[in-house]
This record gives structure tokens, sequence and C-alpha cells, in this order.
């Protein structure tokens, strides 16, 4: 498969990587990404934990790792209409909490408005710029107030 752009001139600025680490335990850092998101106006449709299922399913032995799917509805719709509906295979924005020691949780995010971007998706151009700009700001908001 090829792909339309060599990743290796890829930086996380492209595909809108952010992250974040909190000096706390998983289930404290999962509700603070949950409250800072929420009063950034996203809301959670999903959420999961991987690491609990794998070590579960085929006792993977993985350290506590969950997704909170984020979602802001007037975004997403207007993501729908930006690109012809196919950007949903993507949705929702995950916000990652991964433990990566006791009491030290990494969190992770990529865009996947930009990920659309880089994938070609947009049927509206204009109008994908603008979501990028919001998201951006919404997301870079979230992990400004992290990071406090």
């Amino acid at each position: 498969m090829t792909l339309p752009f060599d990743p290796d001139d890829l930086d996380g600025d492209d595909f809108g990587e952010k992250r974040a680490t909190l000096e706390m335990d998983h289930e404290a850092a999962i509700e603070r990404v949950r409250e800072v998101c929420a009063d950034v106006g996203f809301g959670f449709p999903v959420e999961f934990s991987p690491s609990e299922m794998l070590n579960e399913k085929v006792d993977a032995g993985r350290d506590p790792y969950y997704v909170l799917g984020a979602c802001n509805p007037a975004v997403a719709d207007r993501a729908l209409d930006a690109t012809d509906g196919r950007i949903g295979s993507l949705f929702p924005c995950n916000m990652v909490i991964e433990q990566v020691e006791p009491d030290r949780q990494v969190v992770h995010h990529v865009s996947i408005m930009k990920i659309a971007r880089l994938l070609g998706l947009p049927s509206d151009d204009e109008e994908m710029d603008a979501i990028i700009e919001d998201t951006g700001e919404m997301v870079g908001e979230v992990f400004e107030r992290l990071e406090d």
C-alpha cells in the first residue's frame, strides 16, 4: 500500500499530537481528563479499557490503559458535512490515559480532523480548515488545563 505522503516527513503537529503527564493514580487521571474535557465542551459517547479486555481475554498483562471517546456534537455534525460523512469512520476523538508507572499517567491525543485532512477526506476544504482550527483550540485548552 502506498500512502499519499511520506510518514517520515510528518511530525506531531501534522496530525495534532498532544501529550501530558499526570502525577496521580489511574482512576484519578481518568476523572481529571473527563472533567477537563467536559468543561471545554466534549461529551463521551464511548469509553472503555483495552487493557482490562486484553488482560481478561488473552492474559496480556497490560498496565492500565483507558480510552475516553470524546465528542462535541456541533463540531461532529460539521465534520460529517465537510467530509460527505466519511469522517465517521474515525469517530470519536479519543483521549487515551495510559499508566506508565504507578501514580504516573500519560494522556495522549491525535486529531482525527487533521488525520482526515492528511487522508484527503474533506469535500469542503474551507469548512474543514475552520473545524481543525476550532477543535485545535478546544484540545489545546484541554491540555493546557491538564498541565496546570
